[in-house]
């Protein structure tokens, strides 16, 4: 019996060893991936939480702009107001024309002119020029940028972002392992912080309990904004053509240019729509009003765009990107107004149907301003969140060492972790390829100079 005993200690003694060396290095993975990511998650937080409310910055910022003086009996053609906008511009080219649903809006007309795109807006009652706005410059698209590229641009700054958003799922992975309550944990410091503590116990809670109840919206935040990055991005809507079935007009078009290179205000899942051509002959091009009475007639939602052709083989693309069940864009022939393509919300397949869902849901368009207020929410809990693990941090950091959790010392456990990480960096390759990079520094670099290998550990 004593000797069955000791069998049973000594292997409860074993799991408790092991589940403490899982617990610490999975601790240390969440430390360093914090470390490094943190500034630039509280950016993205930052720049699309106050991007979420774009309608409102944008109908203050440019009231000027985008609302008439006085709302008239009768709006002019949209011939008119082209016309009144090439006069005023005649080395322009026009580009776009939106229509909003308010009354009071004025027609947003796209100007290409030196190779920079500006919106002109017009009194659609008077055909007065209200103003224009180079696009470039509006105060919700430099948060754009911020957001999706970091104001620098380019590939890299791009793979940044997405190397940080894919890190943040990991960061709430490994997250919620550390937090989840062992034994028979109190609610207080789980679900609950204790307020009444000091210090680095306060501080703890302030950073785990906001994470835990946000977690979900986090994670929905991170996941539904993957759709534009630069690696996953392509994958996932090449999951996400649209049916054959959309071009029920015609054959499929073989055209090499993308729905989205030509138009605006495509919904993501048509951008790669391939761009049929009109037929060439003796034919008048239909005129703008013909076009906006098209998208009347095939119920087109507004706020919609009308894209202008390109060329004499270019087609009017008519397109609705704003609310998920109304999502459309149409392909329309230049001179015979013949519809050649119509793919729509109903059009797509269930992975494109929940991606543009998602996607409206990230921009705060999914379900009006509760979604704007739970987008915000879940920013500004973000960035409290990343600032109360840093006050942690400094709180438990020593002296001359950078404070990170000791490396365990079971082989066993720590490969098993890191081989569990290598997993999750095939489905997100640019972690993939990260980790490799931190083992090869680790390895070669890190556990070679002493003054790095103390202050690392």
């Amino acid at each position: 019996m004593g000797v069955a005993k000791e069998e049973v200690g000594s292997l409860e003694s074993s799991k408790r060893r092991t589940r403490a060396a899982i617990y610490q290095t999975v601790w240390r993975w969440h430390f360093y991936a914090g470390l490094i990511f943190s500034p630039f998650l509280i950016i993205l937080a930052f720049s699309g939480g106050v991007y979420v409310f774009k309608p409102q910055i944008e109908s203050v910022l440019y009231k000027d702009q985008y609302y008439v003086q006085e709302v008239g009996e009768k709006s002019l053609p949209y011939s008119t107001l082209v016309s009144n906008v090439q006069d005023e511009y005649p080395d322009g080219t026009i580009r776009f024309v939106k229509q909003y649903e308010e009354v009071n809006r004025t027609i947003e007309v796209g100007l290409l002119e030196d190779e920079h795109m500006s919106s002109v807006f017009v009194d659609p009652y008077s055909g007065a020029i209200t103003g224009s706005i180079n696009n470039e410059e509006r105060f919700t698209e430099i948060f754009v940028k911020l957001h999706s590229e970091l104001i620098v641009g380019g590939t890299a700054a791009n793979y940044l972002v997405e190397l940080a958003a894919c890190w943040a799922i990991i960061l709430l992975i490994t997250g919620l392992y550390v937090w989840w309550p062992r034994n028979k944990a109190s609610v207080w410091g789980t679900i609950l912080p204790r307020l009444r503590s000091k210090g680095k116990t306060f501080w703890r809670d302030m950073h785990a309990v906001p994470a835990f109840w946000l977690s979900i919206g986090i994670l929905l935040l991170i996941m539904t904004g993957l759709p534009w990055s630069a690696v996953l991005g392509p994958q996932i809507q090449k999951v996400s053509v649209p049916p054959e079935y959309g071009y029920s007009y015609g054959e499929k078009p073989t055209s090499i240019t993308y729905t989205k290179d030509v138009a605006v205000d495509i919904p993501w899942a048509n951008e790669t729509l391939p761009v049929p051509s009109s037929t060439v002959g003796e034919y008048v091009p239909l005129t703008v009003d013909e076009i906006h009475s098209i998208a009347k007639s095939s119920n087109i939602a507004t706020p919609y765009a009308v894209s202008m052709p390109a060329g004499k083989e270019g087609v009017y693309i008519i397109s609705s990107s704003y609310i998920p069940n109304d999502l459309a864009t149409i392909h329309v022939d230049q001179y015979s107004g013949a519809i050649l393509s119509d793919v729509r919300f109903a059009d797509f397949g269930l992975g494109a149907k929940l991606v543009e869902t998602g996607i409206a849901f990230h921009e705060g368009r999914l379900f009006g301003l509760a979604n704007q207020l739970l987008g915000l929410v879940i920013c500004v809990g973000l960035i409290f969140i990343i600032v109360s693990s840093f006050v942690m941090w400094r709180k438990r950091k020593p002296e001359g060492k950078l404070g990170a959790p000791s490396k365990s010392k079971d082989k066993k456990v720590t490969r098993t972790v890191f081989f569990i990480m290598l997993v999750l960096g095939i489905v997100m390759p640019l972690v993939g390829i990260s980790i490799l990079v931190v083992w090869l520094l680790d390895f070669f670099v890190l556990s070679k100079v002493k003054q790095l290998h103390q202050w690392f550990n």
